[in-house]
């Protein structure tokens, strides 16, 4: 062929996951299903293969996934063609797709068509019988077996004394039907550049995240004086072993520094703060130190490191916020001033988001002494990396320039590549995204005011669809700034829906303590928890909730014992949105094939009413479930497993739902292979 030209043999187009053309590497978590695809098209009518190679970080094709048209679009005419990868280990893996003239099945088609008419009928059997002695004898890898299965088939194709159908029913046989699908008889390859695929660890795609404040874990208030005394580390670590027993993997914590007092805030972000009021966790920095230091009423370092042990023997890890700001008290302010915006008059210019102004809050400057303020940041997230700290929650980096996260993140994982990197980010889509180019492994999402059946659906498909190569979403179901009227009015049933959206929706999800207990109540005219625990603290009846059985913990932990059962809750790109009647009813399934051969496929069905009963038809896409002969029952359906609430059915491509959002609002229906 000509140099030069943009187009190969056969056209390749809308490679995926490709991000920006491989300009940023697509992201990954090990065994994780990627849904590889493209456009491919050829010319005339002759057949064509696809395929894609998986490569390890060494450069060697380690996968070989023969492509197919997606379900749903088979028979459209799309050219689309789509398989499935599983990196198996970290690193920075590639892939390339192939097209190539399948000579194989081109015969195949033309001489069912031809000998079934009487045309040609010698010379597309004598065709074959070349094609497969040819291939018997190639140089590409095939066992022993393939090539006597060929060899056998071009003798027969070739035998006269036989019938036609006789001659042509070995060209067919299954026997080589199946060794050309493990070496395809190909010519005229093309295959398209490398595209990079960042495959980090499974925390960095894959987690179910608690939040408390470490300051109200055994915190405790004077009946006599209104004083209250503050939790610490020893104290929070006695919450750690609950948490643990709910099934969470990562324990986050706000900020543990030193608060600033100058304007400081009081309860429910009043502008004037009492003396025993604790101030906000995000002002950080005082006469003790800034982000290098912890804050006096927690402990010590040592104290943090027995934190964090004890975390380590429960099976949590810590995630500590990392909130790029600063009080006025901050020792930045004094040997550092060019770190912060300037104001004409010689004040510092404080956080605004108009209306809301945040006085205790000075904002970074990353323009004045760009190359001092990361040098300096990097040292403070080092520091915490020495000291067991290998998740970190990103406050506000839309704030930021997305240059300096690049850089940040890139230089920790060249030496960490097992730290990740949470952004705090609920803005516009296109500097979310941009932030999860730049390298965050995960982000906070739209989720949680997708509330409605159409909203859910709409936004499950995007994330599992459209921006999965690049923007990992955390399904946070509450913030201790974000308490939707969805939250506050609907009641249990509505803690509960929302619970299993994320928990069964996205492999990362997250909860704010106090979900579990209902807790409702928003200031006046805000989606935010009246006597807000940013500016104070907040001692709950763990104990008194439990006894009394109002508490969503037992639920919390279903759900995340199903997580962790269910290796098909750990993909993105997996999830199908399936039909229902009714328009508060949701349905999805998520299914994986896993590396033994066996499949594992669930079905969510969720009444998005807290209010009312919903009852419906649920027809699903019996294709997205991958079904074969032995899990079907005599009555061709398939026996399905409520993993909530223990129950089992016969199911088929329609099937009646009755969800009552006060008993229970929701199905996870593990399909029960081999029925």
């Amino acid at each position: 062929m000509p140099s030069g030209l943009r187009f190969g043999r056969f056209p390749i187009t809308e490679v995926q996951p490709s991000v920006e053309g491989g300009r940023f590497p697509a992201k990954a978590v090990p065994g994780q299903g990627i849904v590889v695809g493209a456009t491919v098209f050829r010319e005339g009518h002759d057949q064509l293969g696809v395929t894609a190679v998986l490569k390890n970080p060494k450069g060697k094709i380690v996968q070989t996934v023969r492509l197919a048209p997606p379900e749903g679009e088979r028979g459209l005419g799309t050219d689309r063609w789509e398989g499935v990868f599983t990196p198996s280990a970290t690193g920075l893996w590639s892939f390339a797709v192939q097209a190539w003239h399948d000579r194989y099945g081109t015969w195949h088609h033309n001489a069912e068509i031809k000998i079934g008419a009487g045309i040609d009928v010698e010379l597309m059997l004598a065709e074959g019988a070349a094609l497969l002695a040819q291939a018997a004898d190639d140089d590409v890898k095939r066992t022993a077996a393939d090539r006597r299965t060929f060899r056998r088939a071009a003798e027969a194709l070739a035998d006269q004394r036989l019938s036609v159908e006789q001659r042509l029913g070995a060209g067919f046989s299954a026997e080589v039907g199946a060794a050309v699908e493990r070496a395809p008889i190909r010519e005229l390859v093309t295959e398209t550049e490398d595209h990079p695929i960042l495959v980090e660890r499974s925390a960095a795609g894959q987690g179910a995240w608690y939040e408390f404040f470490p300051r109200s874990e055994g915190a405790r208030c004077d009946p006599a004086t209104g004083v209250w005394t503050s939790g610490t580390f020893r104290t929070a670590a006695e919450r750690l072993e609950a948490v643990a027993e709910m099934g969470f993997d990562v324990l986050y914590m706000p900020p543990i520094h030193p608060i600033g007092r100058a304007h400081r805030k009081g309860p429910n972000n009043t502008l004037v703060a009492g003396p025993g009021d604790p101030g906000s966790p995000w002002a950080i920095g005082g006469p003790e130190g800034g982000h290098d230091a912890i804050h006096p009423d927690l402990g010590t370092f040592e104290d943090f490191d027995a934190f964090v042990a004890r975390a380590q023997e429960l099976g949590l890890e810590v995630a500590l916020d990392l909130a790029l700001q600063a009080s006025p008290d901050h020792p930045w302010v004094q040997s550092n001033p060019e770190w912060f915006t300037q104001r004409v008059d010689g004040s510092i210019a404080y956080a605004e988001n108009p209306p809301k102004k945040y006085q205790d809050i000075y904002p970074l400057n990353f323009d004045n002494d760009p190359a001092g303020l990361s040098k300096e940041i990097l040292r403070v997230v080092q520091l915490w990396i020495n000291h067991g700290v290998k998740i970190f929650r990103v406050d506000n980096p839309h704030t930021k320039p997305v240059w300096f996260w690049e850089w940040l993140i890139g230089r920790v994982n060249k030496k960490h590549p097992d730290v990740v990197f949470l952004a705090e980010a609920f803005t516009r889509p296109a500097m979310m995204h941009a932030l999860g180019r730049a390298g965050f492994q995960q982000s906070y999402s739209y989720f949680t005011w997708r509330n409605t059946k159409q909203e859910v659906e709409e936004y499950f498909t995007e994330i599992s669809r459209d921006s999965a190569a690049f923007f990992r979403p955390n399904f946070f179901v509450n913030t201790p700034d974000i308490l939707t009227r969805y939250l506050q009015y609907g009641g249990p049933a509505a803690f509960k829906i929302r619970a299993v959206l994320a928990a069964m929706g996205s492999p990362l999800w997250g909860v704010y303590a106090g979900y579990e207990l209902f807790e409702h109540v928003a200031r006046p005219g805000a989606e935010e928890y009246i006597d807000n625990e940013k500016y104070e603290y907040k001692d709950r009846d763990w104990a008194g909730a439990e006894a009394s059985g109002r508490t969503l913990a037992p639920y919390l932990t279903r759900l995340n014992h199903i997580r962790r059962a269910h290796p098909a809750l750990g993909d993105l790109q997996n999830l199908t949105v399936h039909h229902s009647t009714d328009d508060s009813t949701v349905v999805f399934s998520k299914h994986k094939v896993l590396p033994d051969g066996s499949k594992d496929t669930l079905i969510v069905i969720v009444n998005v009413d807290p209010h009312g009963t919903r009852e419906c038809t649920v027809s699903l896409d019996l294709g997205a479930l991958a079904l074969d002969a032995r899990d079907l029952t005599a009555s061709h359906g398939f026996r399905v497993d409520d993993l909530i609430s223990g129950q089992s059915w016969e199911w088929g491509e329609h099937n009646y739902v009755r969800l009552d959002p006060h008993v229970e609002p929701a199905h996870v229906l593990h399909i029960r292979r081999g029925a």
